[in-house]
């Protein structure tokens, strides 16, 4: 772990995003290819002393969220878009890819993974429940002007004393993407690491792990040093 300012001790947090039924084959409505491959890694990391706090998340989207297909005429998922306005500033707007419906509240699709080691959990947040806005990041929708939806985990991270992200889980150019960047636009040193993440759009993903460390995230692998030394390795 790199050092902070002035000496002090880093203390690391594990943020494991949206491992997920629907996010996983066999049967997910929106399963990444060797999703369910990345759990061992991650219960290995859960089972680490080496974090202070273990946060989980889940997509837990109400049915008539704004980023399901089905909820546009004449749309299809994967293949068209649709334009977020800000429910309290029609000045601010992005756009958002459509998917198929996935991760409802309550259903056995949102479920997190039954081989994921949830016992060794602190925190689970769930995000996306907002059926205005698309949220892929675990801390907040990325409007700003107000922001509509925000989880907590930003203060809950800083209340804990967190210098340190390490972000793994599904998939690694939405929902862990996303989240490595607010954690690292909120002042932690924020790692991705590789081995523990697929993406949705694997071809791409050599050139998405380029855009995540020019924005200040750092990509590594399972025997970079940032890592090693969490198993106690160096």
């Amino acid at each position: 772990m790199d050092n902070q300012a002035g000496g002090a001790k880093p203390v690391a947090a594990l943020l494991v995003v949206d491992m997920q039924e629907d996010f996983c084959p066999p049967n997910g409505s929106l399963a990444v290819a060797e999703g369910r491959d990345v759990v061992p890694l991650i219960n290995s990391l859960l089972a680490l002393p080496s974090f202070a706090l273990k946060v989980a998340t889940k997509d837990w989207h109400p049915a008539n969220h704004i980023s399901f297909a089905a909820n546009h005429a004449g749309k299809q998922p994967f293949v068209d878009t649709c334009t977020v306005v800000n429910p309290y500033n029609a000045l601010e707007s992005y756009e958002t890819r459509l998917w198929p419906v996935h991760c409802v509240q309550d259903t056995p699709g949102a479920a997190l993974l039954p081989e994921l080691d949830e016992a060794r959990i602190d925190r689970v947040i769930e995000k996306g429940i907002d059926a205005r806005v698309e949220m892929y990041s675990a801390f907040y929708d990325p409007l700003r002007s107000p922001r509509v939806s925000d989880s907590g985990l930003a203060d809950m991270l800083k209340a804990a004393g967190i210098t340190h992200v390490y972000v793994v889980g599904l998939a690694g150019d939405y929902c862990v993407r996303s989240t490595a960047a607010d954690a690292h636009a909120e002042g932690f040193v924020t790692y991705v690491i590789d081995e523990a993440t697929r993406a949705v759009d694997a071809e791409a993903w050599s050139r998405c792990k380029a855009e995540i460390e020019a924005s200040g995230v750092r990509v590594v692998s399972r025997d970079s040093p940032e890592v090693k030394q969490l198993f106690g390795e160096v």
